[in-house]
């Protein structure tokens, strides 16, 4: 039988380890510190300007600031298997926000999880964030303090039992919260380090690209490779997983910017991503980040590969795309300008993993207004209209056709979905 102390080590490492959002590895200060004093010079002179655009490169607004609140006022609602969180009040209130908090302060927050009052959940991605810099630290904190504080009350997360032991999570850091960026290579370029900066610190992609181990720590074995923690799945964002979809560093850098390159549109998450702060970069940023994620040497994008599939199945799949998919889509796949991308050589059809797919078939897209003039009218989802085998045959004839994947969607593998 165990006696009451293992009984409390134990729960605390079930409970740290459950409240997992984090990272591992190591990284090298110096390296770290001369990418991030690369940043846009255009603002060098105007702090408030730096801390504006940094505050973007960051994307606070994503989990700060709802669709018809005060910026920067929390509420926005953050699901996780834990229960719900609520992104706070980043205003200088001084009641509800942070006008009481010092620059250290909020260093102390980006970097270890710990505001003033309390041990902050891992839902805020200080285990990303400790990797900026204390001046880009301090210029967020500039920008935040200059903004028009709003009194409005934080919500508590609505958490069972463990997981609303705050306490736990300290144990937790301590075990695992490490710095996140591997140790920087002598031998790669002065875009590809401002890239890692952005991508790993700032734009914290880790968070979402990443799988997590067993205590929901980041794999630092697989970095990039993929992780589905929400109903889509983060794709594989590595130079080779990128080059198999297509992606080129022309392309990226367009699609960070607009939302839109030839390898389909931004959905799911990462259509505010590009909405609320990755079209903001400026192009020397964008090309960094492009450099860094598909590497100095970057693969050559994969052409698309013949598929031998049942020609019975194919034609039955494309009297679906045909009956409800080629008005918008084209016929042959190839879309219409500000209605529908093109399926042809789509980064979502090309994936492995047909799991997105089927979930944008399942729940459809909504209307999508992207920087400029362009905009992507409503993809209704099929959920009600199609059956599990219909949909598994529409499937198979996008990937086989458009993708150059294996047309090996099950009925069974959409049921799962819906």
């Amino acid at each position: 039988m165990m006696n009451r102390p293992m009984i409390l080590r134990r729960a605390l490492l079930l409970l740290g380890t459950a409240l997992a959002l984090s990272a591992c590895g190591k990284h090298d200060d110096g390296a770290l510190a001369a990418a991030a004093a690369m940043g846009p010079q255009s603002t060098a002179a105007d702090p408030l300007a730096r801390g504006r655009y940094l505050v973007k490169a960051a994307d606070c607004a994503a989990c700060h600031t709802t669709a018809d609140g005060a910026p920067f006022a929390g509420g926005v609602k953050l699901a996780s298997p834990f229960g719900t969180f609520y992104g706070t009040n980043i205003t200088p209130d001084k009641e509800h926000g942070i006008g009481n908090w010092s620059a250290d302060d909020l260093y102390k927050a980006l970097h270890d999880g710990v505001a003033p009052n309390k041990q902050l959940y891992p839902a805020m991605p200080y285990t990303s964030y400790r990797l900026l810099s204390r001046a880009d630290s301090d210029a967020i904190y500039a920008y935040l303090m200059a903004q028009k504080p709003a009194a409005v009350a934080n919500h508590e997360p609505e958490l069972k039992f463990p997981f609303n032991m705050r306490f736990g999570v300290r144990f937790w850091n301590w075990v695992f919260l490490k710095d996140a960026l591997p140790d920087a290579s002598q031998g790669q370029s002065a875009d590809w380090n401002r890239g890692r900066y952005l991508a790993s610190a700032l734009g914290h992609c880790a968070e979402c690209h990443t799988g997590r181990g067993a205590f929901g720590q980041l794999d630092g074995g697989k970095p990039l490779t993929g992780a589905a923690l929400g109903r889509i799945a983060a794709p594989d964002i590595t130079p080779h997983g990128l080059a198999a979809r297509g992606w080129t560093a022309a392309d990226l850098q367009t699609f960070f910017a607009t939302g839109i390159a030839p390898q389909g549109s931004a959905f799911g998450e990462m259509y505010p991503v590009v909405h609320l702060s990755s079209q903001y970069l400026t192009h020397d940023d964008l090309r960094a980040m492009s450099t860094y994620l598909l590497g100095d040497q970057a693969p050559a994008p994969q052409p698309l590969q013949q598929v031998s599939a049942d020609a019975a199945q194919l034609e039955a799949g494309r009297n679906v795309y045909l009956a409800v998919c080629a008005g918008c889509h084209g016929l042959n796949g190839a879309g219409k300008p500000h209605v529908a991308v093109p399926m042809h050589a789509n980064s979502t059809v090309r994936q492995s993993d047909a799991h997105n797919l089927i979930v944008a078939m399942l729940d459809g897209i909504g209307a999508q207004d992207f920087p400029g003039i362009e905009r992507m009218q409503d993809m209704p989802g099929f959920a009600s209209q199609l059956s599990d085998a219909e949909l598994a045959q529409l499937a198979n004839y996008l990937r086989a056709t458009y993708g150059g994947q294996p047309a090996d969607v099950t009925a069974d593998a959409v049921k799962a979905l819906r």
